[in-house]
Order: structure tokens, then sequence, then C-alpha cells
């Protein structure tokens, strides 16, 4: 009854948080897992590993691999600090001509991502209820990379550099958390916004965390991602399912 009223609370914040879907938004997948190991009771340390899908679930966008170092130095507020190594599947670019022919075709093609990130999270517990904000500054390094694209005004195939590039994002998140008396299963929903000097993209997520024991934690979200003015990502607007497992030593 309780893992009920978990999945029905789940869906109300869905309602009220989710904003309508646009014609034409894509769907993905994310899948991760992970592992965290504790250090008294003020340290800890993680690793995750992701694959993220687009296009309706057809084509792989992303798989990364990150660790995480946190510090808990009082109960309502932590530090963190981490790196990820991202592989992405950049999609593919046409350009046109004035007259609106073809010019140039670039496909899509797979490179590495370097992201650094440092966090500042503060909470407070009402009654059953957690209430979180995140604040977290993330660098991202995109190397230098050549790559081949399709020159239609001279029908051929030739060589092109995909310029080194670096983005600044301040992501801010918040939280809410129901602890269910007597259930294993906790509902969630927050709301995260990028700023990178301008309101980029927006992250809209509702989901459940399940513990069948101390160890072991799985999760169920549905995201809604609305992207604003995206020139370095270069992701759409997109509905995603998302999977994940971490176990704790």
């Amino acid at each position: 009854m309780d893992r009920c009223k978990g999945i029905i609370l789940a869906a109300a914040l869905a309602a009220l948080t989710v904003p309508a879907a646009v014609a034409g938004d894509k769907a993905g997948l994310n899948v991760s897992a992970g592992v965290e190991k504790d250090f008294g009771k003020k340290w800890s340390v993680s690793a995750e590993t992701e694959f993220r899908s687009r296009n309706n679930f057809r084509t792989a966008d992303r798989w990364s691999i990150g660790i995480n170092g946190e510090y808990k130095p009082v109960k309502y507020f932590k530090i963190s600090a981490g790196y990820t190594f991202l592989y992405d599947n950049f999609p593919e670019k046409i350009t046109y001509n004035d007259d609106g022919d073809y010019n140039n075709w670039r496909p899509s093609y797979w490179g590495s991502r370097h992201r650094v990130n440092v966090s500042l999270t503060g909470s407070v517990t009402a009654g059953r209820f957690k209430f979180s904000l995140r604040e977290r500054w993330q660098y991202t390094y995109r190397p230098e990379q050549t790559t081949t694209r399709y020159d239609f005004d001279n029908a051929k195939w030739e060589d092109t550099r995909v310029r080194a590039k670096g983005n600044n994002v301040l992501r801010s998140r918040i939280r809410a958390e129901w602890n269910i008396r007597g259930s294993k299963v906790d509902p969630y929903a927050d709301v995260e916004f990028f700023n990178s000097w301008a309101l980029s993209k927006i992250r809209y997520t509702v989901g459940a965390e399940w513990k069948p024991r101390k160890q072991h934690t799985f999760t169920l979200f549905y995201r809604y991602q609305q992207v604003n003015n995206d020139d370095f990502d270069n992701e759409p607007n997109l509905h995603i399912i998302g999977l994940g497992y971490n176990f704790k030593f």
C-alpha cells in the first residue's frame, strides 16, 4: 500500500512540475550503475558509469565514467567534487548555400570530452519530507578533433577540424523527497536550471528510489529536458527514462 502511495505521489508531482510536451520532441534512455564507499561519517567516494541514447532510443548518445568525493561537515550541508570522462556521439551537421542548396554535410562522429565539477548542497527536513538546494559549478572541455565532411559544391570528401572548446555552467537544482514510513520506496521530484551567462537548459524530474537492502539502491525516473539556448551540447528537447543501480560498501 505504501509503495502505491509513492507511485501516486510521483505521478502527481509530474503533473505539477513537468511542462507540456512540444510537438517533435524526441525521447532517450539513461542507464547508470555506481558504487559508493563511506570513510567514517563525513567522507565518501563514489564512481559511476552511464549510457545514454537519443533519437527515440535508436541512437547511442554517450558513454561516461566518473569519480566523485564528498565531505559532510554537518548533517544538513555537504561539499563534493568530481571528474567525468565523456565519450559522445556528436550529431550530424548540414550547412546550406544562400540559394538553399546543400553546402557541406558532416556525418555524426564519436569524440571525447573531460568534465570537472564542484558542488555545495544544503538540506532541511520537515517531517517525512526533505528539501535540498544544490549549486554546482561545472567545466567541460572538448579537445580538438579532425573529422570528415562531404563538400557538395566540389563533390568530394574532405577533412575538417573541430576546434577545442570549453564551457562553464552553473547548475542549480531544487529537490523534494518523501520518506514514506515503513516503505522501502522513496519518491522525489526536482527541477534543475543550467546557466552559462544565460539560461541554457531546464530539467524537470520525477522518480523514486527503492532500497530492498541497505547496500542496494535502484532508481527509476522520468525527466523532461527543455533547451533554451544551448550551443555547446547541442541537445534537443528530450523526454528521458532513467534506470540506475548503486551499491554501497
